[in-house]
């Protein structure tokens, strides 16, 4: 099992948070193979077959949940429910980029982009810079990884190599980032992962770097609680022994929960932006993820939103 996290913890793609992005990659991969997708990911499986990360290259079998409703039914609804959210999230952040694109904005920062393939996968407009901000080792193999496959970027990509709970900012306006034009930001599987005041550092940082018409998104810091998080984690590992999964990583045990986190919207709002919230569940039933009879669905703490918000 992973350790827990610590103030200047590192990582590579096999590691910590480091491999959540493998995680979600899986779940795009899988998302992408289906006959009625809600996005498409040439890259995904590419990057997450190559990673090495075994438990997450399991993810990538068609017939993994019907293996796993053979052991635990419940198991299996919960891992087909967590497949469709993230082909959502991807689905709603991919609307937000567009909309931001048709708006006029050039400039594009992923905060976190973990094995993010949108520099490569969007039609971007001619002229548009993307910034992708993340650990050193992760930058490396996305990269490595996609050039090998002769995969270039559709946009101006650029690599910003800095944790960010380093001087990031400084490191973005290094690598060219201009704080007077309209930026789209993106803060997407990243909010779980920071205590409560380093996520209210983060919006602050951002407002700081933002001119007037700039965009940000995010997807909140869900919270299980106690009980139900012990739950998922029995069922799972039941049912990573039974198949012969090795679990090396909790993803429970990398997240930081803190009762006192700030509203995402609401700090928004009250910091120069416009901001609205969409509940990821309301969502995943619009587009046909819903799993019914998924045991989470009367845990409202458990579902995320996803936040837009214009600078004004």
């Amino acid at each position: 099992m992973s350790a827990l996290r610590t103030q200047d913890d590192t990582w590579d793609i096999t590691e910590s948070v480091g491999s959540t992005a493998v995680m979600v990659a899986a779940a795009r991969a899988a998302e992408t193979d289906k006959p009625d997708p809600l996005i498409r990911d040439p890259f995904a499986r590419i990057l997450v077959s190559e990673a090495g990360t075994g438990v997450w290259e399991k993810m990538l079998d068609s017939s993994l949940v019907d293996k796993v409703a053979e052991i635990d039914a419940e198991a299996a609804a919960i891992f087909e429910h967590m497949r469709g959210y993230q082909a959502v999230r991807t689905h709603f952040f991919d609307a937000y980029f567009t909309a931001a694109a048709a708006a006029g904005i050039r400039q594009v920062v992923i905060l976190a982009s973990g094995l993010d393939s949108r520099a490569y996968r969007l039609n971007w407009p001619t002229g548009t810079t993307v910034y992708e901000i993340d650990q050193p080792k992760v930058l490396e193999y996305k990269s490595a990884t996609l050039a090998a496959h002769d995969a270039t970027p559709s946009a101006d990509r650029h690599e910003v190599a800095v944790d960010l709970r380093q001087d990031w900012p400084a490191a973005l306006i290094a690598e060219g980032f201009d704080p007077k034009a309209p930026t789209a930001w993106l803060a997407e599987g990243l909010l779980m992962y920071l205590p409560a005041d380093a996520q209210d550092r983060l919006f602050t940082q951002i407002t700081e770097l933002s001119a007037t018409g700039s965009r940000v998104a995010a997807e909140t810091a869900a919270n299980h609680a106690d009980e139900r998080r012990q739950e998922m984690r029995e069922r799972l590992d039941r049912v990573a022994e039974q198949l012969g999964i090795e679990r090396n990583v909790d993803i429970q045990d990398l997240m930081y929960r803190d009762d006192a986190r700030a509203d995402v919207a609401t700090w928004l709002n009250e910091h120069g932006w416009r901001a609205t919230a969409q509940s990821c569940d309301d969502e995943m039933r619009r587009l046909n993820r819903w799993v019914e009879g998924v045991p989470l669905a009367d845990d409202k703490q458990a579902f995320s939103q996803f936040v837009t918000a214009e600078r004004v």
